[in-house]
């Protein structure tokens, strides 16, 4: 959430400089000053209604935030059965993908595949093994 209602606050009442603006709400200078150029152009006039929430100015000034899907382009492995699949005796990250690839042609590179499960098993809470407890 952009802090535009304490940066107008610090600028029109306050009568402070841009740089300073930035210092007190924590954000840089320029958007500071880049926000202030959209207020000026914008339909916005300070002292802001307080019926507005601070979503409204944010929305006039910068447009409706876009929005990610969720989805993936291509077919997304059910990262715990490959987990599953990898305690086996002599199953690799490479068997597993090459079956991936027979049911998904148009589906994730290998080295692609192997980053999207490493960065999922990372995320894994660390289990210590009954023989590291003792």
């Amino acid at each position: 959430m952009r802090k535009v209602r304490e940066i107008l606050r610090l600028t029109f009442d306050g009568g402070l400089p841009s740089r300073e603006v930035a210092r007190r709400v924590g954000v840089g200078s320029t958007g500071v000053r880049v926000m202030l150029q959209r207020f000026r152009a914008s339909a916005l006039t300070w002292p802001l209604p307080d019926v507005l929430t601070d979503t409204a100015p944010e929305r006039e000034l910068y447009g409706v935030a876009a929005t990610r899907s969720g989805q993936r382009e291509r077919a997304e492995p059910d990262w715990s059965a490959v987990n599953r699949e990898l305690k086996r005796k002599h199953v690799t990250l490479q068997v597993l993908w090459d079956e991936y690839i027979e049911d998904h042609p148009a589906g994730y590179s290998y080295s692609r595949y192997c980053f999207l499960y490493r960065t999922w098993e990372g995320r894994l809470p660390f289990m210590r093994s009954s023989w590291m407890a003792s």
